[in-house]
């Protein structure tokens, strides 16, 4: 029977780019270990998002993810939309990729991601989300599911459960009632999956 791991992670948070390497080195080989993405909003709206401009990010960066994204080998840039996109449409998003199955919800997780940080595009803005999830095999339906909110319930709910478990950072990896916050190296990752 197999395992499941949840990964608690916002598209607008770098480390959740930096943590995909480690997992799938992690994972590779180990059999019985489902995957799940679930979001967690860092500033969900009205809260304000983050500005490039502003000194905060520009110094995490050069004192945190640009030396961890060399380490890792992750292509990475801090994108210069400002301020930062809301996440709930994007998330909604991956609610309507998950009915196309989990490879597809996997991978429109990942192009989220890419999109945003290596891409630098507005992950925030319709347009882009519906070419994005035309990429991935999510399209059909896509955008109508975005513009009447169709898994707004979904998604509100994904994200009480994270504060019911007790999620504040991500990446939070979770399995059972164990959680591991931040990212995490290969062997640590394994070593968490293993001991379930």
């Amino acid at each position: 029977m197999p395992v499941k791991l949840e990964i608690y992670s916002d598209y607008v948070c770098p480390f959740c780019l930096l943590a995909k390497a480690p997992l799938e080195e992690a994972l590779r080989g180990l059999e019985g270990v489902e995957v799940e993405w679930m979001p967690f909003e860092l500033r969900p709206f009205p809260t304000p998002t983050l500005r490039p401009e502003d000194p905060y990010l520009p110094r995490v960066w050069q004192q945190s993810v640009y030396p961890m994204a060399r380490e890792l080998g992750v292509e990475i840039r801090l994108p210069t939309i400002s301020p930062q996109p809301y996440t709930h449409l994007a998330f909604e998003g991956y609610q309507h990729a998950k009915s196309f199955g989990r490879e597809v919800a996997d991978a429109y997780n990942s192009r989220m991601l890419k999109a945003f940080f290596q891409e630098n595009r507005d992950i925030g803005d319709i347009e882009i989300l519906c070419e994005l999830a035309e990429e991935v095999g999510a399209g059909e339906g896509f955008r109508e599911a975005l513009e009447t909110r169709r898994y707004r319930e979904a998604h509100q709910a994904a994200l009480r459960h994270a504060g019911e478990i007790g999620v504040q950072s991500v990446p939070t990896f979770v399995m059972g009632n164990r959680g591991l916050a931040g990212v995490q190296s290969a062997e640590a990752l394994r070593r968490f999956v293993r001991s379930d």
